[in-house]
């Protein structure tokens, strides 16, 4: 046996070698750099699949619609938002020229949708047919319930203080009237109040 041995010790050494290799990788863990990259491409997928339904969740912006006139660099029909002013409007038409009359211009008045906003020139005189001018828009005798403070709003047939600060938190929460006609969704104002008001009231 001890010859049988000595005479093959070479095989005997290489079969170990061979089993211990062996054993060796059989148990080695899968390199952590694939089990890495698998856990990022799964958090990008579920990041994918969250952000359509964040967005989806977002409220949209009021897309309002003005079109500028007169003494402005680059006239024409700007897009712009709820609560911006007229100044912003200007703006995005390149600002005033320099024949421009800002004098006549109430860059504070908040936009609305389908607003003019007309610039005069210097020594132009301002119609007052325009939404921008310093009076605040068309000279009427009827009241505009979008711009009307509380002792305005009285000034209307059937109209006191309860109604009126009515009508500004009706306006506050649901934005500018559209028609004349909603003013019979507040409570108070029904049909035969609104029949007595219509001729008194605009929405422009």
């Amino acid at each position: 046996m001890k010859a049988w041995l000595l005479e093959n010790k070479y095989y005997l050494a290489a079969a170990v070698a061979a089993v211990a290799v062996f054993m060796y990788f059989s148990q080695k863990e899968p390199p952590a750099s694939h089990s890495r990259e698998n856990e990022i491409v799964e958090a990008a997928g579920d990041a994918a699949e969250q952000e359509p339904a964040a967005k989806e969740g977002e409220a949209l912006p009021e897309i309002i619609l003005v079109d500028v006139k007169g003494a402005v660099k680059k006239p024409g029909v700007y897009q712009g938002e709820r609560e911006e002013r007229v100044v912003d409007i200007i703006a995005r038409a390149g600002g005033l020229s320099e024949n421009a009359d800002a004098s006549q211009v109430n860059f504070a008045q908040k936009i609305e949708d389908e607003m003019v906003v007309f610039i005069p020139m210097k020594g132009e005189v301002d119609t007052g047919s325009v939404s921008a001018s310093a009076a605040g828009g068309q000279k009427s005798s009827k009241i505009n319930i979008n711009k009307a403070d509380a002792s305005e709003l009285q000034n209307i047939p059937g109209i006191g203080p309860s109604k009126a600060a009515a009508i500004i938190d009706y306006r506050e929460k649901n934005g500018p009237f559209k028609e004349p006609e909603q003013l019979m969704e507040i409570s108070g104002i029904g049909e035969k109040t609104f029949e007595k008001m219509k001729d008194a009231v605009t929405v422009r």
